[in-house]
């Protein structure tokens, strides 16, 4: 969908703009190519097409860019005009491609992006995110060493009162040791097996009493907190699923206008691709 959307905010936020500029009086000359004036809204049409890499530029030099391409256009248009090349084929041709799809644009910002209520995502929210049953969480330290006979100095050590902090800093070859060795929360599927399988079983407050073996070494692992992991805010999560919102209504808009209107492909192999895509689409 992200295609899509960037073909409609890139073309028509902008043109949209331009109309409410001409209609409150805003809309300057920047520039003129003899008698042709440039305003403005012109302009932000050919900001919006700029290639991707001097969108990334700054603001001002992105607007000359803009500038230098439409006047590079005017200054030739009129002798593409006086050969006649807007009568040629081809040329008609990508006109009215370029008229459809642009027309196309404006029906998906229609009745797609702005047609996206507070109220959809809510709910959509409510029903896929917030209602997603909580995993258990657990924040850890560890204490990663070479040998089994280190680590489990270590654990004597624990066992006699020693700061686990402390130890970490001063005994870890693990690049977090100036943290105290701190890991902070994580989920299951998060750590290699090994780790994870120890971490879980511990009770908060608790560390093990044997060393725990991964490719990594040896640990040893104290688990300060266990709780259920809290669902992302709507605030977080809220353009991913406008984003699911858009994708259903888009699907739903192409499969009532194909089955008024029918799509024949003739060429075998490219049916049999435009139907894959159409599959793995829906199922995204």
């Amino acid at each position: 969908m992200s295609r899509y959307k960037t073909l409609a905010a890139a073309a028509l936020v902008a043109m949209m703009a331009a109309g409410v500029a001409r209609a409150e009086g805003t809309d300057p000359v920047v520039a003129k190519v003899g008698d042709q004036e440039i305003r403005q809204s012109e302009l932000d049409l050919a900001i919006t097409s700029l290639d991707p890499q001097l969108q990334r530029m700054p603001e001002e030099q992105k607007r000359a860019a803009a500038l230098s391409a439409v006047i590079d256009v005017k200054l030739l248009v009129k002798d593409a005009e006086k050969e006649g090349l807007q009568n040629d084929a081809t040329f008609k041709q990508r006109v009215a491609f370029l008229t459809e799809r642009e027309l196309h644009n404006a029906f998906f910002k229609k009745h797609v992006v702005d047609a996206v209520t507070k109220e959809e995502v809510k709910a959509r929210y409510d029903k896929e995110i917030a209602a997603i049953p909580a995993q258990d969480e657990v924040k850890a330290r560890h204490i990663l060493v070479k040998t089994e006979d280190e680590a489990k100095a270590i654990i004597k050590e624990l066992d006699a009162g020693k700061s686990f902090v402390e130890l970490a800093k001063a005994k870890s070859t693990d690049p977090n040791k100036d943290d105290g060795g701190d890991l902070g929360y994580f989920t299951k599927g998060r750590m290699v097996p090994e780790f994870e399988t120890a971490a879980f079983a511990l009770e908060k407050g608790t560390y093990t009493k044997t060393p725990v073996k991964s490719q990594f070494g040896f640990h040893v692992i104290l688990v300060e907190d266990k709780r259920p992991q809290a669902p992302p805010p709507l605030e977080q999560v809220e353009p991913q699923v406008r984003q699911l919102i858009m994708r259903d209504k888009y699907l739903a808009l192409l499969d009532t206008a194909k089955k008024a209107t029918g799509v024949e492909i003739s060429d075998p192999a490219l049916k049999k691709a435009y139907d894959e895509a159409g599959k793995a689409r829906e199922a995204q």
